[in-house]
């Protein structure tokens, strides 16, 4: 039961009869009367909540940033109309802005409302449950009742990254030979002869070939596919650590989403790891169009774990799975106590079988205190901020000396950066 703003008019007019008309216990006895009468008739005549039906329908699925749309359908299968107030209730986080809308569903037919929903965190949001709130005749009082109408809306992570995609394509689309070439890749396929160009590399010249034909004719080349390349994503402590409005690991999946476009337009089989102690999230063996649906639901649900990765377990994990020799993207923070205390020791077994390539994020902000000058504190800060860049930068030598490659930028430049460094590699051949 619910009482409603008439009923307190209602009550508020008894009032002021009782004060001006019959001031004494036998007018306040009598106005409360009435008013209680009215509630009880109200309830009476209202119509049951407890019957109605519900149905749900719309997105199941959207991509972090952008509105989805849930809908709700209100059968009434009773005799009597149903009047009032609906409230379709989600969690905070699904970023719900109205969630109560008025009602009006006629004996036997049924009504369908829409929630608008802008969810600010990855994961799924479930529907919390729908109350019903039907007016008596009077408007004085409601039946009120909760259902539960379950509905998952799944939010994928941002791909914001998507908008350098084609110059990417584009890039790699010379290195498939589809336009003019001028350096040759070492290592990569042979594809065809064509004439000589100003601008090609002499070095690709076919003379044998020049000699049988009346000009002079150059191989073309095309970078060789069917690679593996194992994404790894390290949801341990460091990657919890927020860099300006959003959690390191969703810049992460930014960038490997980037990557595995690409990569999968470039013709190689991409698989994901995400792991701290334990396999968080796995996808392996697909392929096409069905890879990044496939990564983005994987991806989604993961949420970075407060504990210190095992490295160890780590690269165990991508021992098993990629058997030959394929490029590892270890996507971590590049913080120097985690690196040289965990991936270190175990670097050598990774190493001989792989090419690894390790991307980090970079706080901007960091930069920005190590040039901040000004009062005491500021020097402070400064200095805090120049030994962290100075050990960052040890970091990445020494992994270096160690035959991997290293990708650090800042969050909005990691998945570009990392797309470069793919398709340099690419085009050396050294996939």
């Amino acid at each position: 039961m619910a009482l409603t703003g008439r009923a307190g008019l209602v009550a508020l007019a008894g009032v002021l009869v009782v004060g001006l008309v019959l001031p004494s216990w036998t007018g306040i006895f009598l106005m409360g009367a009435v008013v209680l009468l009215g509630v009880l008739v109200d309830l009476a005549l209202a119509p049951r909540v407890r019957g109605l039906t519900f149905s749900r329908g719309g997105d199941t699925s959207v991509r972090l940033g952008r509105p989805a749309t849930v809908t709700l359908t209100i059968g009434n299968p009773g005799r009597r109309p149903v009047r009032g107030r609906v409230r379709d209730a989600w969690p905070p986080s699904a970023g719900v802005a109205v969630d109560r809308h008025e009602l009006a569903v006629p004996a036997g037919t049924r009504r369908t409302i829409s929630t608008v929903l802008e969810p600010t965190r990855r994961g799924d949001r479930q529907a919390h449950r729908v109350t019903v709130r039907a007016v008596g005749p009077l408007g004085l009082a409601a039946r009120q009742g909760s259902h539960v109408v379950p509905w998952t809306v799944r939010v994928l992570p941002a791909f914001d990254s998507r908008r350098h995609l084609p110059a990417r394509l584009a890039r790699l689309r010379e290195l498939d030979g589809r336009q003019a070439v001028l350096v040759r890749g070492q290592g990569t396929e042979f594809d065809s002869l064509r004439e000589y160009v100003v601008g090609d590399d002499v070095r690709s010249i076919d003379w044998r070939a020049s000699a049988r034909a009346a000009d002079v004719m150059v191989r073309t080349w095309r970078p060789e596919q069917g690679r593996h390349i194992v994404l790894v994503l390290d949801t341990g402590r460091t990657s919890a650590g927020r860099v300006g409005d959003a959690p390191r690991l969703d810049a992460l999946m930014d960038a490997a989403q980037l990557l595995a476009a690409l990569a999968s337009r470039a013709g190689d089989r991409v698989d994901l790891l995400a792991y701290d102690r334990r396999v968080r999230a796995a996808v392996q063996g697909a392929s096409g169009g069905e890879l990044l649906s496939a990564l983005v639901n994987a991806m989604a649900v993961v949420e970075p774990e407060l504990v210190e990765s095992d490295a160890r377990g780590m690269v165990a994990e991508v021992m098993r799975r990629a058997r030959h020799r394929s490029l590892v993207v270890l996507l971590t923070g590049l913080d120097p106590a985690p690196l040289e205390q965990g991936l270190l020791p175990v670097l050598p077994l990774l190493t001989a079988r792989h090419l690894l390539l390790i991307a980090g994020v970079t706080d901007p902000r960091v930069a920005e205190l190590a040039h901040a000058r000004g009062d005491a504190e500021a020097a402070y800060a400064a200095a805090a901020a120049e030994r962290a860049l100075t050990e960052r930068r040890h970091v990445t030598t020494m992994l270096a000396r160690h035959g991997v490659e290293v990708v650090d930028a800042v969050p909005d430049q990691l998945p570009p950066t990392l797309a470069d460094r793919y398709l340099a590699l690419k085009a050396a051949g050294r996939l």
